[in-house]
């Protein structure tokens, strides 16, 4: 996806997508973010979105979260606003494919139903990587395309619409798997179909 098609599916999203989109998702947050609270520690949200995720994590957890979308942080600042999300340290419109955060700041880097959204993943992969301290992980929960079956046919039919719906049906797991310093460690269906999958990546101490 470009950027422009981003900023423009998302600006549709935004003002229904936790009714929608995001009630879909709500076991991968969770997931994610109960790992997230037993490890500790600063944690950084890469796709923050409308902040569904922020109120799960642990007070005691410090929160940065990112979004390309102007439309979706606006919603996010107004729930940790709202919720008193005092946990929640910073949020910023940024680009995932170069953050602005020093290399090794955060202990856990969190990308939820981002990875098949961003122009260049395999970019975007290495920059968590790049921001996670060594001896640090990164926690990615994401649909990813299936080999054979029904739905991996119906997978390859809504591949063309992308720009329009806001992610790869068809989005490949090799395509970030490939960065040096990270070595997968866990790897788990979340649902009955295995719509969402997680995946938990340690950084090289």
């Amino acid at each position: 996806m470009t950027p422009d098609a981003i900023t423009s599916s998302y600006r549709r999203w935004a003002p229904i997508y936790d009714m929608t989109f995001g009630r879909i998702t709500h076991a991968g947050r969770r997931h994610a973010t109960h790992v997230v609270n037993q490890s500790g520690g600063r944690v950084l949200e890469v796709g923050v979105g409308t902040g569904l995720a922020l109120p799960y994590y642990a007070p005691e957890i410090e929160v940065t979260g990112i979004d390309f979308s102007d439309e979706m942080l606006e919603r996010a600042r107004a729930k940790v606003a709202e919720e008193n999300l005092s946990h929640v340290t910073e949020l910023r419109q940024m680009d995932a494919r170069a953050l602005d955060f020093p290399d090794a700041s955060f202990d856990t880097v969190v990308a939820m139903h981002l990875i098949s959204v961003v122009p260049d993943p395999e970019q975007v992969m290495a920059e968590m990587a790049r921001v996670c301290k060594p001896g640090g992980q990164i926690l990615v929960v994401n649909h990813f395309a299936r080999d054979e079956g029904w739905l991996a046919w119906l997978e390859r039919k809504f591949a063309p619409l992308a720009n329009w719906i806001g992610w790869h049906s068809n989005f490949p797991k090799d395509r970030i798997m490939g960065v040096e310093a990270l070595r997968l460690t866990e790897e788990r269906s979340l649902t009955a179909l295995g719509l969402f999958t997680y995946l938990r990546l340690e950084k090289a101490a």
